[in-house]
């Protein structure tokens, strides 16, 4: 475990120098014709256009709570702040989280700036350890703009991006030092299953490449002296059925990184939600023979930092977002 000699974000000193408000500014210009993520539908968000996520000029959002169930490292012992965003740059068939994703209604919960900042205070006040954007892709300048006017108000906990892994490098790039924990998911090594299951052009290069600039900007997980993430880089991997996902691909690309691999959460808890209940490849839960090749390529390639999960996770995770307060405890 490595410490992290952080005592505060470093969001704080862009802050302080008005970089952040420059940054907050560039990534709006994003919006006027979207190239926000590889999507680049180029959709003007600014002036009432919606792009292909459906998201206009501002962020929906569908819940937030403290959540006890992410990686022990960033929910720690007094949770996760997690914000859930609503809609998705992605189309996953299986996903878990449709309810929000896929199935929102366009414009609910739209959300201006200062009541974004004022849910950020409200998970710090609540001992959130972290404020954790989950599904923030499509969603980056609106989040920025909160977070610029929460860092006036006394914000100062770690930011912790969580995401599908679809995202721009140039986007990333104005993230630099605003975000500290890098939480992405890599879901394919195959072009086809992404653009089969999840409507991702290009998903193997715009993911790989993404989580390069992710493990340029932070680097490994470092740690307060309860074990709590404060910076740093973990790397999502949720196996599926018939290697789908191509797991052992996914691990290689991980393990050749740079000083690498960084930490990783390999998890087993896909269930058929969705569209997967009527897709013939999807409509089954994960075999033990499948997890436990995963496994196998993890010890191989010595990827010794992160998470398993046990097999019988898959139907722990799954959240309610009809019903009020945490969805994760309906």
């Amino acid at each position: 475990m490595t410490l992290s000699s952080n005592t505060r974000p470093s969001y704080l000193e862009l802050h302080r120098s008005g970089a952040l408000k420059r940054r907050s500014e560039a990534l709006l210009k994003l919006l006027e014709e979207c190239r926000l993520c590889p999507r680049h539908c180029r959709s003007r968000r600014l002036t009432g256009g919606k792009g292909a996520c459906l998201t206009g000029r501002w962020a929906e959002v569908a819940s937030w709570c403290i959540h006890q169930g992410e990686e022990p490292c960033i929910s720690g012992k007094c949770g996760s702040g997690t914000v859930f965003f609503a809609h998705c740059n992605l189309s996953c068939l299986f996903c878990q989280n449709h309810e929000i994703s896929q199935e929102w209604p366009e414009g609910k919960n739209e959300i201006k700036p200062d009541e974004l900042a004022d849910v950020f205070m409200e998970l710090q006040a609540a001992g959130a350890h972290n404020i954790n954007w989950v599904s923030p892709s499509h969603v980056v300048p609106q989040a920025v703009e909160a977070l610029e006017i929460a860092a006036e108000q006394g914000l100062s906990i770690p930011i912790v991006y969580n995401s599908n892994g679809y995202d721009s490098v140039e986007t990333l790039r104005l993230l630099d030092g605003i975000v500290d924990i890098y939480m992405p998911d890599l879901k394919y090594a195959s072009n086809k299953n992404a653009n089969d299951l999840s409507a991702a052009l290009g998903y193997v290069e715009n993911s790989r490449a993404a989580i390069g600039e992710m493990w340029r900007q932070t680097g490994p997980l470092e740690f307060d002296g309860e074990g709590v993430a404060e910076r740093g880089l973990l790397v999502r991997h949720l196996v599926l059925p018939g290697d789908l996902a191509r797991t052992r691909e996914v691990l290689a690309f991980l393990a050749r990184l740079p000083g690498g691999p960084p930490a990783l959460s390999l998890m087993a808890q896909y269930h058929p939600s969705f569209k997967a209940v009527d897709h013939p490849l999807l409509n089954r839960p994960l075999e033990a023979a499948e997890y436990e090749d995963a496994l196998s390529a993890l010890e191989e390639l010595k990827i010794e930092s992160g998470y398993v999960q046990q097999l019988d996770s898959s139907s722990a995770f799954l959240p309610d977002f009809h019903h009020p307060g945490n969805p994760f405890e309906a």
